[in-house]
């Protein structure tokens, strides 16, 4: 009797130790709770796409489907309003002279995105709730704070891209103040949407990328450019006869292209695939499956970014202030004072842009410019409503209504944009988004370090940690990216030519670095360097192993 007893026991003993070894895969797990099986974390994940079983290729283009959607909805923040300046004055102010410097950033960007698919997909929890867990108290806030005026910034330029379109659309019959409030709708879009389906919502935003491949391969068409020059611009580092102003240009390049929020959203997407984290087969599958998705989207976006550039590369480089008033006063579309009469270089921007696109090509090419900058604009702000949601949730653990939370998101940015629309023209817009291009370009280390610093960490991601060349390639990168913004911060902050400003960046500069140091210190720990763990930093190492000891999911053992 005894040794059925015995037997029974070895029996039931078994699957739990079956069940342990697998569970090794799911090391960060949000904790169950009661409240949280009551209300959904996140508004994105209230249904979950399952993935094909029985798929014993190598490659299935049935998963590769399921898996579709996070990529795209990730790549739109390499087509926003902020990037579509970009391209477009790169093309008026060095033809296709950097074309090699949008391609260079956007295989970084696919490297970085790549890091932040794999953290969401390993632990399960998107890069803020992982910062949530793993940093004290004021350096998480610091950090919520930082990502949180990257998307501000993000958002008001997309907010503005949007009410510029319709003002183009409308013949300036609308104003700048009411596309922005035209443009506020797009929360009850985005809450429309996701009520009725996760895939309905994704088919969306693949509808609005592809109005804006049409719109702006449109133009491409039309301008004709010359493929010659276009493919040597692309492959050929060079930049022949370039001076400062080219410099700053391919600087602003690498700051639109690579978003900080952008690594934080798209760690929390992948989270929407029904993925079993005890299987570590099915863990790597969808590592594999979410690169490939993420290299087409991006290479799509790229296609998308460089109709722009060639577009204003063959119609405007080498153009001045005269060229395009005769030009325009030909058809009649132009402004009082758009452009003053000079021989000075042309400079444009998305509403310049569009005018000139109709003076030179017709009124069909500015309307249909303005549809592409429309699309690219409400799919970006539908996308950095997610971001800012994401940050709230992760950062701050949040447990709201859907409807809260989005509203919330929305008016933290809706607010400052609206007073720039109130009191700024459409016509001269310039300065304010180049300063907004500076305000992301700061915020960039506070999402490279700690996705770096997270997936480097044998604790959190067990076997699918970075290696030495993940390591060693990922913290140049970051470096390399860091040190082109901090460079075009210090250009911008020069030119301003105040010595008050000069003061006062300098103070907020020295406690920025300081910020900026701490986290470098920990992600240094994290690559390997362990001379340098020492003091605090140890208590970050154990704060990871007590979580993994009690996050763990319900099924552990």
């Amino acid at each position: 009797m005894k040794a059925e007893q015995d037997e029974d026991l070895l029996e039931e003993d078994s699957p739990q130790e079956n069940e342990a070894e697998t569970n090794q895969y799911s090391s960060v797990s949000p904790p169950s709770s009661p409240v949280a099986q009551d209300e959904p974390f996140s508004t994105y994940f209230e249904d979950k796409v399952a993935i094909p079983d029985n798929v014993s290729q190598m490659f299935s283009f049935r998963k590769l489907w399921a898996f579709t959607g996070p990529g795209f909805l990730m790549s739109i923040a390499y087509l926003d309003p902020g990037n579509i300046e970009s391209d477009l004055q790169s093309g008026a102010k060095a033809g296709y002279k950097l074309l090699w410097i949008l391609l260079g950033a956007t295989i970084i960007g696919l490297l970085l995105q790549r890091l932040a698919a794999r953290l969401g997909v390993v632990t399960g929890m998107h890069l803020a709730e992982v910062c949530n867990r793993q940093y004290s108290t004021v350096p998480r806030v610091m950090l919520w704070v930082m990502v949180e005026l990257a998307i501000i910034g993000s958002d008001m330029q997309e907010v503005i891209g949007c009410a510029i379109a319709l003002n183009l659309l409308s013949v300036g019959r609308i104003p700048l103040w009411a596309g922005v409030l035209i443009t506020i709708t797009d929360t009850f879009v985005f809450l429309f949407l996701d009520k009725y389906g996760l895939r309905k919502l994704e088919a969306f935003f693949g509808f609005l990328i592809t109005v804006m491949a049409l719109s702006f391969g449109y133009e491409y068409v039309v301008a004709a450019p010359d493929q010659a020059e276009l493919l040597k611009g692309m492959f050929i580092p060079y930049c022949a006869g370039c001076g400062s102003v080219q410099l700053e240009q391919a600087v602003g390049i690498v700051g639109a292209v690579i978003m900080p929020h952008n690594i934080y959203l798209h760690s929390a997407l992948v989270k929407s695939r029904d993925i079993d984290r005890k299987n570590k087969n099915e863990v790597k599958e969808a590592n594999k499956y979410y690169f490939i998705e993420a290299t087409i989207a991006l290479f799509i976006s790229f296609l998308i970014n460089v109709f722009v550039v060639a577009v204003f590369a063959e119609a405007f480089y080498g153009k001045t202030n005269n060229d395009m008033n005769q030009k325009c006063n030909e058809t009649g579309l132009l402004p009082n004072d758009l452009f003053p009469r000079n021989n000075e270089t042309l400079q444009v921007d998305i509403y310049k842009g569009g005018i000139v696109l109709g003076c030179i090509f017709g009124p069909a090419a500015l309307y249909i410019w303005a549809i592409g900058i429309l699309a690219a604009g409400q799919s970006s702000t539908m996308t950095g409503t997610y971001s800012g949601q994401f940050v709230m949730e992760g950062f701050l653990n949040l447990r709201w209504s859907r409807f809260a939370r989005v509203l919330l998101t929305r008016s933290i940015a809706i607010t400052p944009t609206l007073l720039v629309a109130i009191f700024q023209d459409v016509k001269h817009l310039t300065g304010m988004n180049d300063f907004l291009n500076v305000l992301q370009s700061m915020q960039l280390p506070f999402a490279l370090i700690p996705i770096l610093t997270f997936t480097s960490m044998k604790s959190i991601m067990n076997d699918f940690a970075n290696g030495m060349v993940w390591k060693i390639s990922g913290g140049i990168v970051i470096l390399v990216v860091c040190a082109i913004n901090m460079y075009f911060v210090v250009v911008y902050v020069t030119a301003l030519h105040s010595v008050l400003l000069y003061v006062l960046a300098a103070l907020l500069s020295l406690a920025y670095l300081c910020f900026v140091g701490y986290l470098a210190w920990h992600c240094l720990v994290a690559l390997g360097v362990s001379c340098l763990d020492f003091g605090s930093r140890m208590q970050l190492s154990r704060h990871t192993d007590i979580y993994l000891l009690t996050d763990m999911d319900t099924d552990t053992g």
